[in-house]
C-alpha cells in the first residue's frame, strides 16, 4: 500500500479583510465575482475564495475607500474581464506588467481590486 505524500506548501494565507461602508452591496458584489458567502452579520461577511482563503468584509463607518490592501488571481485574465464586462461591472483595461497582466474593478464602496494573471506553479498548492 502507497501512501501519498502531501506535496502543497504548510502554510497559506487565512484572512484577507476589506472594510465597506455598503455591506450589503460590497457582499453581493463579492458573490457576482464568484466568491462563496460563509457567514454574515450585520457589521461583517465572511467569503471564502479558491484555496481556503476567507475575505472579511468588515463594517467601518468612518470609511475612506481606495486601493484594496490584497490583489486576487484568476486563471483566465481575458475571460474573466469578458465576463466582468458583460456584468456591467466596468473593468479597466487589461494592462501587461512584468510577471502579471491585470486589471481593476471598483467594489460598490469604492475600493479598487486588483485581479491579476496567474503564475502559479505545477505543483500542488
Amino acid at each position: 500500500m502507497t501512501t501519498k505524500v502531501d506535496q502543497r506548501p504548510s502554510v497559506w494565507v487565512g484572512h484577507i479583510m476589506l472594510n465597506t461602508n455598503r455591506l450589503a452591496q460590497s457582499a453581493a458584489f463579492m458573490q457576482q465575482i464568484g466568491m462563496r458567502l460563509i457567514a454574515q452579520g450585520e457589521d461583517y461577511a465572511v467569503f471564502e475564495l479558491r484555496g481556503g482563503t476567507h475575505l472579511v468584509l468588515a463594517v467601518e463607518d468612518t470609511f475612506t475607500p481606495g486601493e484594496a490592501p490584497f490583489d486576487l488571481m484568476v486563471d483566465d485574465l481575458a475571460a474573466t474581464h469578458a465576463h466582468f464586462t458583460a456584468l456591467g461591472l466596468k473593468p479597466s483595461v487589461i494592462e501587461e506588467g512584468n510577471i502579471h497582466s491585470y486589471f481593476t474593478v471598483l467594489e460598490p464602496a469604492g475600493n479598487c481590486i486588483r485581479f491579476n494573471s496567474s503564475h502559479v506553479s505545477d505543483l500542488p498548492v
